[in-house]
């Protein structure tokens, strides 16, 4: 089974996180030990210590080069990766005093990532793992040792003292700090990993639940077109047979109207109607003409300024009593489009809307640059309700008494298909505006 681009695309995401984070810890790491040899001149273990923090940046290294590949990151993954970072720190712990060590808590970041990221069954996984390393390094561990400075501090002293020093020393196991240093060590220490781990909790979290929220809203998205998707294959289906359909009755029309224009007896007024309904009924057998190429066809190639042009003489043969103001402007020549058949029909419906609102007169503005076409329709109506303003563009909601509410909503189905927009407002000096965004 394929796994889905959402959890494709988190994998991903939870494994940059980690890469981070890993990164910040490398650099701390390497400072704890440079302040470690340069101040306290502590005599460590330093190949094996070294050794650890080079394994994981060579880890983070092939991370990187895994993010660049588009294979999912898989949770057994993500959890050998937290692993890694689980071995690496012990081994440091296991040379850096153990469970003595104020850095132990650092265990509970791969725990905390883990329940974050991962099911809960990689979780108590971690969970096992972190609490057994920590088990171990209670009873296996190299102490800390002597810092060098003790003895540089000890040479100011006279020889009686030297001596009762040399006899309380001699009382300390190899290795141990004298109690008041160990002490405030020991409680820096702690302070500074409860920083760490609060940090890197807090970052981490925010970070996840924002992953989060994005997901879902991306899920929201891609369900509620998938809906809207749906509805247009069965409006698609039954227009395909709808146009199938109505050559049979336009045809007779055709006929019937032909006959009754060459009765000699016809009187004026009605021939000239019958002039109306004939051209009506040629602009309908076009539509369907045009709806059936475009389906074999597809997409075309077309000057936007010859497209629009064509488009506005289509919709005035549709509605001839609507009077239209048109201006355009934008570089010359006007880009070349690729035509999609469905943008036609959205802009017809998106005028049809205007054209009802307003039947005297609309206002039509269209501009163009290198990279976005707008087109903005004016009308002189009544504005939108605000019923209007929050439900335009649904599905079968409609202000006209005989509207299906099926207009609207499938120009803005075309138009976002084109990664456009359209937005329906009110103007303040009255009527309302719809505007087309569409990118060239």
């Amino acid at each position: 089974m394929t796994a889905s681009p959402f959890a494709a695309q988190t994998g991903h995401s939870h494994l940059r996180r980690l890469l981070w984070l890993r990164t910040i810890a490398i650099v701390a790491q390497c400072a704890a030990l440079m302040l470690v040899f340069r101040f306290l001149k502590m005599e460590l273990q330093w190949l094996p210590m070294i050794s650890a923090i080079a394994a994981l940046s060579a880890l983070n290294l092939l991370s990187w080069l895994r993010l660049r590949s588009s294979r999912p990151v898989s949770n057994a993954e993500l959890f050998a990766q937290l692993c890694a970072d689980v071995l690496a720190l012990s081994v440091l712990l296991y040379y850096g005093g153990g469970s003595t060590n104020p850095f132990i808590s650092l265990f509970l970041l791969p725990l905390v990532i883990a329940a974050a990221t991962l099911p809960h069954g990689y979780t108590w996984a971690m969970t096992a793992l972190t609490t057994g390393s920590y088990t171990l390094l209670m009873k296996y561990y190299v102490p800390l040792p002597m810092p060098h400075d003790m003895g540089s501090d000890m040479s100011g002293m006279d020889h009686t003292a030297m001596d009762h020093t040399t006899h309380d020393m001699s009382a300390m196991s190899v290795g141990e700090l004298p109690q008041d240093s160990i002490f405030d060590l020991h409680v820096f220490g702690m302070w500074l990993g409860f920083v760490i781990s609060a940090v890197v909790v807090a970052w981490f979290v925010v970070r996840m639940a924002h992953a989060v929220r994005e997901r879902d809203a991306a899920l929201a998205r891609v369900r509620e077109e998938t809906l809207r998707n749906e509805r247009i294959v069965a409006l698609g289906t039954q227009a395909a047979g709808a146009a199938h359909e109505l050559g049979t009755p336009l045809a007779t029309l055709a006929v019937v109207i032909g006959e009754l224009k060459s009765e000699p007896a016809m009187q004026p007024e009605w021939r000239d109607n019958l002039d109306i309904l004939d051209g009506q009924v040629r602009a309908c057998k076009r539509i369907l003409d045009k709806l059936l190429a475009h389906a074999q066809d597809g997409e075309t190639q077309q000057s936007l300024e010859q497209f629009l042009a064509e488009t506005l003489d289509e919709w005035q043969l549709l509605r001839p009593t609507v009077h239209y103001r048109y201006r355009a402007s934008g570089a010359q020549p006007a880009p070349q489009l690729r035509i999609d058949p469905a943008l036609r029909a959205a802009l017809l419906n998106l005028l049809n809307n205007a054209a009802d609102a307003s039947p005297d007169e609309i206002d039509i503005e269209a501009h163009w640059d290198t990279g976005q076409f707008t087109l903005t329709i004016h009308d002189h109506g009544q504005g939108l309700t605000p019923e209007a303003a929050a439900r335009a563009g649904s599905a079968f909601f409609t202000t006209k008494e005989e509207g299906r509410g099926l207009g609207l909503f499938l120009a803005n189905a075309t138009v976002e298909r084109m990664s456009g927009k359209v937005r329906l407002f009110n103007r303040e000096s009255g009527g309302a505006t719809t505007e087309i965004t569409l990118p060239l």
